[in-house]
């Protein structure tokens, strides 16, 4: 069961960093659910003020309305469920009362969003109950544990995402033998979401109006938007991005393809050369990639690449976590801009799954970006699916 695993997994977090005990702070998770709280209490919704409260000695209390309490119970992974009616209050202070913990790591965040699930009204409530004890000043940001916890894959979530590339692969294959020159990018787009219901998937790893995003040629903005009713020409790139999430955790992999011109084998220099530089780049990240290093110097490896070869550089990450959704949160490959905060500076782990992404336009052609869902091991960066190695030609 997942949810043991990754309980199990932060208490040894908790541990490792130190800190005491961890408070997840919620109510109508339906409307404002967070984003750990899949982690720890699986797929269901909290109704009353609840808190999740994981100790480094082991002890897990989960202090939730009386009508959430059996579904606490029946999940087996709390050590102690403590109902309540009119107050949370007096039972989370007892609980604290009896931890004693000198840290709190609380579900909030200034870096990660996946982190930062605590709203500021629900923050003001947890100052009201903690007034007057010793615990209001002993609160500190989870983001430490939360993103160690998330971006960690156990065994189980690694396969899972492996298994979501396969798909995804499967998926593209037969989109590349159905997409013909006069298609319009939205025909393919609808096409690869017949493929995914036929295979039983029902879920777009982001907005299912933007996945696929199909770009073909030149004059198409490259982004988070969708495919349109642009045509498919010959002497033109198509470029794809698209993911699932398959039994939650998801996939996210670019391909290129270059459409042939009559009397054209192969793609002409200009496509060829993007698409080799694009690929170096890919395999620079990959091969800086091992634990200890910095996100930010896997980013530059591969953006050196790019620059070396006279484009300019993309302005985005190399690549960003993987796992339950997409964009996963925890440190990023990326550079050092203020908008990154300090998520380009941590540490590559064991147990880290990233997109690599890095891409160019090629003038008159259109653009080229590859994309590969890899795991970090203690050996280095291993591919979750098969690489895109050359240019697709149609």
């Amino acid at each position: 069961m997942l949810v043991q695993e990754k309980i199990t997994q932060a208490i040894a977090i908790l541990d490792e960093l130190g800190i005491d005990a961890w408070l997840t702070f919620v109510r109508e998770t339906s409307a404002a659910g967070d984003p750990a709280l899949p982690l720890i209490y699986g797929p269901h919704s909290l109704t009353w003020q609840s808190a999740l409260l994981l100790s480094r000695t082991g002890e897990r209390i989960a202090l939730v309305g009386r009508f959430d309490a059996i579904v606490a119970e029946q999940l087996c992974v709390y050590t102690e469920v403590i109902p309540y009616d009119q107050s949370l209050q007096p039972h989370l202070l007892a609980a604290l009362a009896r931890l004693d913990p000198q840290q709190i790591a609380l579900n909030y965040s200034p870096n990660d969003v996946y982190a930062d699930g605590l709203g500021h009204g629900l923050y003001q409530v947890l100052q009201g109950y903690l007034a007057g004890t010793p615990f209001a000043e002993r609160l500190v940001s989870a983001e430490g544990i939360i993103g160690a916890l998330r971006g960690r894959k156990t065994p189980a979530e690694a396969a899972r995402i492996r298994t979501a590339v396969a798909t995804t692969l499967e998926i593209y294959g037969r989109a590349f033998d159905f997409m013909q020159p006069g298609m319009s990018e939205a025909q393919v787009g609808a096409f690869m979401h017949a493929q995914m219901a036929e295979l039983g998937i029902h879920e777009t790893a982001w907005d299912r109006e933007s996945c696929p995003a199909v770009d073909c040629g030149p004059d198409k903005a490259v982004g988070h938007a969708g495919p349109t009713d642009l045509r498919l020409e010959r002497g033109h790139i198509v470029h794809f991005d698209f993911g699932i999430r398959e039994d939650d955790y998801c996939s996210d992999i670019q391909r290129v393809v270059y459409l042939l011109r009559p009397g054209e084998t192969s793609a002409p220099e200009p496509v060829q050369r993007g698409f080799d530089t694009v690929l170096a780049a890919v395999d620079a990240a990959v091969a800086a990639m091992r634990p200890g290093v910095s996100g930010v110097e896997v980013d530059a490896a591969a953006r050196r690449v790019i620059v070396e070869a006279g484009y300019p550089e993309f302005r985005y990450a190399t690549g960003h976590h993987l796992g339950r959704n997409a964009h996963d949160g925890g440190g990023v490959l990326g550079p050092a801009w203020e908008r990154y905060g300090d998520t380009p500076f941590r540490p590559l782990e064991t147990g880290h799954v990233y997109t690599v992404e890095p891409g160019l336009a090629v003038p008159g052609y259109g653009y080229i970006g590859l994309e590969e869902d890899v795991l970090v091991t203690e050996q280095g960066a291993v591919y979750l699916g098969q690489p895109q190695r050359a240019l697709i030609l149609r």
